[in-house]
């Protein structure tokens, strides 16, 4: 016999050991692993996935209710399963998968008694996707800019508080509400800003305006009064500036544009800018 028929033999030999041991389950040395939770009672199988949430092992803990929620659909332990599930996501940064897990159960128990929490963690997972949009605006690249997140989660609150106005969660997704707000109205004015650097005086004026008028009594308010006034002003319309002016020395008489510092001082640039490290 050649060395090349045993070797051909020798690898036809492996190729049938391999089929018998498909064929048999994997029997042997070439038996699978075995999920740890497969076959494992409800009760224990939801404390154990407790268990792991308690020593913050999140994304063990959403795959072991995972496998729960698989193996019992239904009753009791699945609806908590479900909830703690998103929660584990939500804590281990698997937004989308979170926001997937309260969808469906939103969509399963619509009136569940821990509906409104749903919606409020909801609008803490999407909050969380909100450093995507902050790390955006701070570079000031407006043409990838992407609110979808931050306006979501801002929806979730108000959803929340509408449907839910005694519920728990109501007067801290309140505050949350504030505090999108504000940063919005930062992101109109930010942007603002970029148009202003860049000479773009009429874009940086309607930037103004806007966040003036949609975002009335916010954290940037006076400060997009200045923006406006300092768009008038090299615009050369005079009596737009004028009035820009007056209504900034009655609600900001200390404002830096006041003191004819903008925005030469980058110090004052700063101040201008929500996003900059500084401010907060």
């Amino acid at each position: 016999m050649t060395a090349r028929s045993s070797l051909l033999r020798t690898v036809l030999v492996l190729v049938l050991v391999l089929t018998v041991a498909g064929c048999s389950g994997g029997k042997g040395l070439f038996k699978g692993k075995k999920n740890r939770n497969e076959g494992v009672p409800v009760g224990e199988l939801y404390d154990r996935a407790h268990s792991q949430m308690e020593h913050g092992n999140w994304s063990t803990a959403s795959e072991t209710f995972g496998r729960l929620i698989a193996q019992y659909p239904y009753g009791p332990y699945a609806e908590q399963a479900l909830m703690e599930q998103a929660y584990a996501q939500y804590k281990s940064g698997k937004h989308e998968d979170a926001i997937s897990t309260i969808d469906r159960f939103i969509r399963t128990y619509p009136t569940h008694r821990n509906i409104a929490y749903m919606y409020y963690l909801r609008g803490l997972t999407n909050m969380a996707r909100n450093t995507v949009f902050l790390a955006r605006t701070f570079n000031l690249d407006t043409s990838n800019r992407d609110l979808d997140a931050p306006l979501q989660a801002y929806n979730d609150f108000n959803t929340l508080i509408t449907r839910y106005p005694n519920s728990r969660y109501a007067a801290d997704a309140r505050q949350r509400m504030v505090y999108l707000r504000n940063q919005f109205a930062r992101f109109e004015l930010n942007t603002g800003l970029y148009y202003l650097r860049r000479g773009a005086w009429v874009s940086a004026a309607e930037r103004a305006t806007y966040l003036l008028e949609t975002y009335p009594q916010s954290e940037s308010q006076n400060d997009a009064v200045a923006l406006l006034a300092e768009a008038y002003t090299r615009m050369g319309e005079k009596t737009l500036a004028a009035d820009a002016r007056r209504v900034l020395e009655q609600n900001d008489p200390q404002h830096p544009w006041l003191k004819g510092r903008w925005p030469k001082s980058p110090s004052v640039i700063k101040r201008l800018n929500p996003f900059s490290p500084d401010v907060r």
